[in-house]
Order: C-alpha cells, then structure tokens, then sequence
C-alpha cells in the first residue's frame, strides 16, 4: 500500500493490472471493512485466512526477527517497556470507546520519552498505535476520510484460527513466496515481514526432495535460482497492461533488472530537475516483457490523464506502442478519465499514440 495517488492508490492499481478493468474500489473496501475477509499489516493487504501465518511476526515483534538494526528494535521495545501505562490507556479506551481515530486519544507519553524521530512532534499516539499493530494488538478497521480507525485485533479478526506448527508455518511461507516470484535466488524468497522464519533451510531442502521447488539456472545470470514446479510449463493468457511503480513484479528492482534487463527505480522522492524517468512512472508489461513506461497525473477537476512522458525500451517498435496504447486506454477508462494528452513519446510509437 501507499498513499501516492497521481494516478490510483498503488493498492488499487496492483489490482486493477491484475483483475483488469472490472477491479472496483468499493468491491476492495467492502472486503476490508463489511466482510473483513482483508486486512492491513505492514502496509500491506492480506486474506484474513492467512493471519495465522502473520502470527509470527506478530509474536517476535520488536525484539525478534532481523527487521530493522538492532539497536533500533532494542530502541521499540525500551519505549514500549517505559510506556506501558500509555500502552493500558490506549487498550483500555480502544476496548470502551472504540473504534478510534489517533486523535481520540490523549497523548499520555512517560515523561522523558519525546524521542523524537517517529514518535516526535506530536506523534506520539499514533507511534503507540503503530506498534501495538505490529505486535497485532490493534488493527486497522476502516477510514474515517484520511483518517484510519483502529480497534483492538480481537474484535474486528478471529483468534480462533487453528494452530500450526512451526515448521507447517515456515513451509507455507517458503514455498508461497516461491510461487509468487515464479523464479528466484533463495535470498529473495521465504522470509516474513520481519525476516526470515525459523528452519527455513530445511524447508527449503525437503522443498527441493519433494520436487516443489526446482533448482534452475539461467543464462547469462550467476547463481542458483528456484522455480515451483507448478508453475513450470502451464500455458498463460499474454497481456499489456501499466503496473503500479510498487507492483511486486518490478518492486525488486535488482532482480527486475536481472531477469528483464529494465532498469527502473522509484523517482517520488528525487528532485525534478534530476528525475531521468518522471514523478510517478508506471511500466509497461506486455506479455514476458518490460517494454517501456510512463509518467502519468491524473487531472481528477478535469478528468483528462496527462502523460508528460513517455519511454520506449530498445528493441521495440510500431507495433509495440500500439499495445502500449491500447493499455493507456484501458487505464484511462478505468479511471473515468475524459481524454488522454501526451508529451514526450518515442518516435516510433508517436503514430500509435497520438495519430
């Protein structure tokens, strides 16, 4: 999830190049907030049937797991330890009064604990907040305008899952992962929001015995990588289609580049004068390929899709910025965009795209 929305929220976008354009928002919300079949953690959207598998990180947090240095999970869990009378209130409230927005509450921070950073300036309730979500206390349960309401887990998720084992827990997560990045060196698999799970070398070995996970080389690229073998050989439907700047297939960038030869990094936070790409980039997947990208704003007042620029890979041509259009289109539509005007665009695509 982020909050960016030149275009879409990325949330909304990653579903839309996934489900195409029938996605709708309140189809999306309605599973979050009515049914609760979705929920938040770790700026992600996940099934609720899966909880049991976020369990782990919500046991370990902060002191467990690799997630962050140690002295900054050693930094969490002295202010949680200092603050558990700010930690009861808040449980308390949330328990009498909930759901509530951050400022609902009162900020009651153990005096000499302004730390400043992600708890400073007045951000102490939601810093509370934020870490009682890790530790799965609390959860997200909807959306008071930009304004999240938080209640504790208990009542908005089950908590009567049936249990697992760890190793049943690390085998779900290792052999998911796998599946979902098709093919992958082992770092880059198998590992929870805060790191890896126990015994996940193992797994990985009984995996490989097992035949699920298949040992694969791949030309021109050092290293050993990993396929599922249900993914080898099933036949697929090609598509173009714009992606979310933070859609996993491109959000690791070093493994995107290896495997696709497209460089491509996230230009939000760089200057303009120093952007090579735009602001908000979304690339362009048709078929097997990384084929180009674009900068794009949605004027919401207007409703006209502005595309300012507009990136060819080498080896493309016509035909290529004819799906490239034909994606645009599908996008624009989906947004309920009026028109679509162009700036910069390859010369080769130019009469696909605005002849």
């Amino acid at each position: 999830m982020d909050p960016t929305s030149a275009v879409a929220r990325s949330e909304h976008l990653v579903l839309f190049s996934r489900l195409g354009p029938s996605f709708r928002v309140r189809e999306l919300e309605r599973m979050l907030w009515t049914e609760r079949s979705l929920f938040e953690y770790w700026v992600h959207i996940l099934p609720t049937a899966d909880l049991w598998v976020h369990r782990l990180s919500m046991r370990r947090y902060p002191t467990g797991g690799p997630r962050g240095t140690l002295k900054s999970r050693q930094k969490a869990a002295a202010w949680m330890a200092a603050n558990a009378s700010f930690r009861r209130y808040v449980l308390r409230e949330l328990r009498v009064r909930g759901p509530l927005r951050a400022r609902d509450l009162e900020d009651r921070i153990a005096p000499g604990h302004h730390s400043g950073g992600w708890t400073g300036d007045g951000r102490n309730v939601a810093g509370m907040l934020d870490e009682l979500w890790n530790r799965g206390e609390v959860m997200i349960v909807g959306r008071d305008g930009q304004q999240r309401l938080w209640d504790l887990t208990e009542r908005s998720l089950p908590t009567d899952q049936t249990h697992r084992s760890q190793r049943e827990l690390t085998r779900e997560i290792v052999e998911r992962q796998l599946r979902a990045r098709g093919l992958a060196k082992v770092g880059d698999f198998g590992v929870a929001f805060d790191g890896r799970p126990p015994g996940w070398e193992r797994v990985l070995a009984e995996l490989v015995k097992d035949g699920v996970a298949v040992p694969a080389r791949v030309d021109g690229l050092d290293g050993e990588y990993f396929a599922h073998a249900d993914l080898l050989g099933i036949p697929w439907t090609p598509r173009t289609v714009l992606l979310s700047p933070f859609d996993d297939l491109v959000s690791h960038r070093d493994h995107t580049e290896a495997l696709f030869e497209f460089f491509f990094r996230l230009e939000i936070y760089v200057p303009k004068a120093e952007r090579r790409w735009g602001y908000f980039v979304l690339p362009i997947l048709h078929g097997d390929r990384l084929i180009g990208r674009v900068d794009a704003k949605l004027d919401r007042g207007s409703g006209v899709l502005h595309l300012p620029a507009v990136h060819a890979e080498d080896g493309t041509g016509a035909s290529h910025g004819a799906a490239a259009r034909r994606a645009i289109d599908e996008l624009a539509r989906w947004l309920g965009a009026a028109d679509v005007t162009y700036g910069e665009v390859p010369r080769d695509w130019r009469r696909a795209l605005t002849g």
